[in-house]
C-alpha cells in the first residue's frame, strides 16, 4: 500500500509540475492580415489548444507581407505564414528557411473573369488584357495556362493593377485577373454585383502546390516546439471541419469589428475543405516537382531539393 502511495503522490507531483510549467513563448507572423484563411490558427489560439501544448502564440500581422519569411531567416521572428512558392524562392536563393506544416494545401490563386464578357474559354482571353498584382512571374503561370489552351503570351497585354485586382475587373480596365483568390475575390465580386467564372492553374498545366504553409529558421527550429504547434493547429482544423458555424462565430470573436461581414462568411464557407487535415504531413515530390517548374521558367537560378528544406514528420 505504501509503495502505491508514493508511486501515486509521485504522479500527482509531475502532474502539477507540468500544470505550472511557464509556458514557451512563440511569435508567429501571418501572411496578411487576419482572415478566413487563417482560421485554425485563429481557433487554436481561443481555443486554449496551443495553451494546452504548453505554448504561448504571439500572433502578428506583417507591417509588409514580403517580409515575414525574410525576419524568420534573420531570426527575428520564430515561425510565419508563407507560401511554397515563396518558400522555393527563398531557399534557392540561400535563406535559411524550411517548411513546417501545411495549412492550406491546395491552390487559392486563379485566374478570373466576368460572365457578361463573353470570355468562355482560355482560348477566349486572346488578344484580352489580364491584370496581375505583382509582375514578374506570369510567364510561367498565366503563360503555361494559356498554352494549355494554344494562345501564346504574346496574344495578351499584362497590366500591373497592383492589389487593386477586383475593381480593375469590374471597371472593365482589364479583361481578366491573375491572382485573385478564389475563395474571396470570386465572392467579393458577386456580392458588388458582378457575376465571374474562375480558371484554375491546377488544371490547366501549372503543377499542384500548397497555397499557405508555415515555415521556421532552419537553423533554430525546435522539433518539440513544431510537434505541438502543428498538433494545436489539427486539432483545430477538425474542429472547424466538424462545427463550421461554432467554429464561425468562435472565429469573428478574435476581431468581431474586421471579421464579421459577409465577405469573411463567404470566404469562410468557401475555405472549409482547403485546410490541410493533417499540417505536418508533406508529400516531398510535389514540391520538387513544383520546383522544377519554377526552375524551369526561370523564377529561381538554383533547383533546391525538397529534403533539404521541407521538415516531415
Amino acid at each position: 500500500m505504501k509503495k502505491y502511495l508514493l508511486h501515486g503522490l509521485a504522479v500527482l507531483s509531475l502532474s502539477m509540475a507540468s500544470f505550472g510549467a511557464a509556458a514557451e513563448k512563440i511569435t508567429l507572423m501571418l501572411d496578411w492580415f487576419v482572415n478566413p484563411n487563417h482560421g485554425p490558427i485563429i481557433l487554436a489560439q481561443e481555443k486554449g489548444w496551443f495553451a494546452e501544448q504548453g505554448l504561448e502564440v504571439e500572433i502578428q500581422e506583417p507591417a509588409d507581407p514580403s517580409i515575414p519569411d525574410k525576419l524568420v531567416a534573420a531570426g527575428k521572428i520564430d515561425m510565419a505564414v508563407s507560401y511554397q512558392s515563396t518558400l522555393i524562392s527563398s531557399t534557392a536563393a540561400g535563406l535559411p528557411v524550411v517548411r513546417s506544416a501545411t495549412l492550406i494545401s491546395g491552390p487559392l490563386n486563379s485566374l478570373i473573369v466576368l460572365d457578361k464578357s463573353g470570355i468562355k474559354t482560355l482560348a477566349d482571353l486572346k488578344d484580352k488584357q489580364i491584370g496581375v498584382a505583382i509582375g514578374g512571374s506570369e510567364d510561367a503561370t498565366i503563360g503555361t495556362m494559356l498554352n494549355s489552351a494554344n494562345v501564346s503570351m504574346d496574344s495578351v497585354k499584362i497590366i500591373n493593377v497592383g492589389w487593386a485586382l477586383s475593381s480593375s475587373l469590374a471597371s472593365g480596365k482589364v479583361d481578366a485577373i491573375w491572382g485573385g483568390l478564389r475563395n474571396f475575390e470570386l465572392n467579393q465580386l458577386e456580392l458588388e454585383g458582378y457575376k465571374a467564372t474562375a480558371f484554375y492553374p491546377e488544371e490547366h498545366g501549372v503543377p499542384p502546390y500548397d497555397e499557405l504553409i508555415v515555415v521556421a529558421n532552419k537553423h533554430k527550429f525546435n522539433p518539440k516546439t513544431i510537434n505541438k504547434f502543428n498538433s494545436a493547429v489539427e486539432k483545430a482544423t477538425v474542429y472547424l471541419i466538424n462545427h463550421p458555424e461554432k467554429a464561425w462565430q468562435e472565429f469573428v470573436s478574435y476581431s468581431p469589428d474586421t471579421l464579421n461581414n459577409d465577405l469573411n462568411r463567404r470566404a469562410w464557407e468557401d475555405t472549409l475543405t482547403r485546410f490541410a487535415l493533417r499540417p505536418g504531413a508533406v508529400e516531398l515530390k510535389r514540391y520538387n516537382e513544383y520546383a522544377e517548374f519554377m526552375k524551369q521558367h526561370n523564377i529561381i537560378n538554383t533547383l533546391p531539393q525538397a529534403k533539404d528544406y521541407v521538415l516531415t514528420y
